[in-house]
């Protein structure tokens, strides 16, 4: 029964870890330190504070009790001028307080064990009852002591009745783990800042956006990391501009005898085949230029800060010009987020293109949304077509897959339009969904972050 429990501890101190790096590395360095004071102040205080305070205590106990059996044996006003004389060799000052008695209260000390020490040591030395405050006057303890005649009042400085380098010592220790401390933030925090660049300058790439700052600095190992990242980007660079040159001159290669095909058709006979040849060679045309918008991607495009709802506006008003009502549903606040606008422009575009094609009535709204503590915004397109059943969602976004149903019959293309929609979408940091709408037919939401 109890091996459950054990199992529980490490995933207690998991769930309660430090996430990240810094709290981590700190908790590493910070902890052990801190540990290690806390066993030097106790070994200090229980080996040398309390000793050096209980000896003292004894001292300053005796030197007060014999100044009470001293007076005690004649409480005349010569002795007790005699007593005060020698007491200030002692560095005690005594007064007679006629007719008073001790104070009802004790008023604790700062520290509970200089009480008890004094207490023990004053209880061993007087027969006589008395009451002592080791609080009320800076660098002094107040003790009086009941006599027949009224109550002896002694001052005497904390010196001899504790060792006062204990305050000294608990400032060394409190002062010297703070520089610690400061010392390794400052430090974990320079090492933590290069990950934390080098993370920012793979997302910034990964969202297509260049980082011409970014340079290598830190620690040894985060240095060839962020080398090895640089070498990467300028490999990854250097392929796509030689695949941007090849689809070049193939685009060219291609649209030559395509072109000279559409001349020899246009100034042929005008018959059935030759329509259907025309048919042949403007699909031909069409897939071409699918073939290279899905290679060529959107790396040309720089980010920028974009209004939300100046895009949205802008997609509306493409699609009316292109004959479609589009029913557009708006923030209640206008938001601005960080995107290649022509390429979303162009992903939203084309599924709501889809949408029409597909259904009668095509809607398109945004909202904010949080997922994974991340706060997105999620574009949505709605249409009452016929759907894209939930085990085959997944297949419509493969190149080239087309999928065999009624939303897919009879459809100039190659299946390459949700492909290239995701594709803009996750180099965006984003990610495009398919659902199932409201409305009847298809929702795809447009999930962009917005930090």
């Amino acid at each position: 029964m109890r091996l459950p429990k054990l199992r529980l501890l490490p995933r207690i101190f998991k769930r309660n870890f430090p996430r990240t790096l810094m709290a981590r590395v700190l908790l590493i360095i910070v902890l052990p330190i801190a540990i290690m004071q806390v066993l030097i102040t106790w070994v200090f205080f229980d080996l040398h504070w309390e000793t050096v305070t209980e000896r003292l205590s004894e001292g300053l106990a005796g030197d007060i009790a014999w100044a009470v059996a001293a007076y005690k044996d004649d409480p005349s006003d010569a002795n007790l001028r005699k007593i005060r004389t020698q007491a200030d060799v002692m560095q005690l000052s005594i007064t007679l307080k006629k007719g008073d008695g001790l104070p009802d209260t004790l008023r604790p000390a700062l520290f509970v064990a200089l009480d008890r020490t004094i207490d023990r040591a004053l209880r061993d030395r007087l027969n006589d009852p008395y009451w002592f405050d080791a609080t009320r006057y800076p660098g002094f303890v107040d003790i009086r002591v009941q006599v027949k005649d009224g109550v002896l009042r002694i001052i005497a400085p904390k010196e001899r009745a504790f060792a006062t380098t204990g305050y000294i010592f608990i400032f060394w220790v409190l002062g010297a783990t703070w520089l610690l401390t400061t010392v390794a933030m400052l430090f974990i925090r320079n090492q933590v800042r290069a990950i934390e660049r080098l993370s920012q300058a793979a997302e910034r790439f990964g969202r297509g956006e260049d980082d011409p700052n970014f340079k290598p600095y830190g620690a040894t190992e985060v240095r060839a990391a962020a080398e090895a990242f640089l070498k990467m980007k300028a490999r990854i660079q250097r392929q796509i501009e030689q695949r941007t040159t090849l689809l070049a001159s193939v685009s060219h290669d291609l649209r030559t005898p395509l072109t000279r095909l559409k001349l020899e058709l246009a100034m042929g006979e005008q018959d059935a085949a030759s329509k259907r040849m025309k048919q042949d060679v403007s699909e031909m045309a069409y897939m071409i230029d699918e073939y290279l918008a899905f290679a060529r991607g959107e790396m040309a495009e720089n980010s920028d800060i974009v209004s939300v709802r100046l895009l949205m506006q802008t997609i509306t008003d493409n699609a009316a010009r292109a004959g479609h009502r589009l029913e557009a549903v708006y923030l209640d606040h206008d938001l601005r987020i960080v995107i290649r606008e022509m390429a979303i422009q162009r992903a939203i575009t084309n599924l709501i293109m889809n949408g029409f094609h597909y259904g009668k009535h095509v809607a398109f709204s945004a909202e904010i949304a949080i997922a994974e503590g991340k706060r997105m915004l999620h574009l949505i397109v709605d249409d009452d077509g016929p759907g894209i059943a939930p085990e085959r969602r997944e297949d419509a976004f493969k190149p080239f897959n087309r999928l065999d149903d009624s939303r897919n019959q009879n459809i100039q293309g190659v299946g390459l339009g949700l492909a290239i929609a995701r594709d803009i979408v996750r180099g965006h940091g984003g990610d495009l969904m398919l659902e199932t709408s409201p409305m009847g037919g298809l929702r795809a939401v447009t999930a962009l972050p917005l930090e």
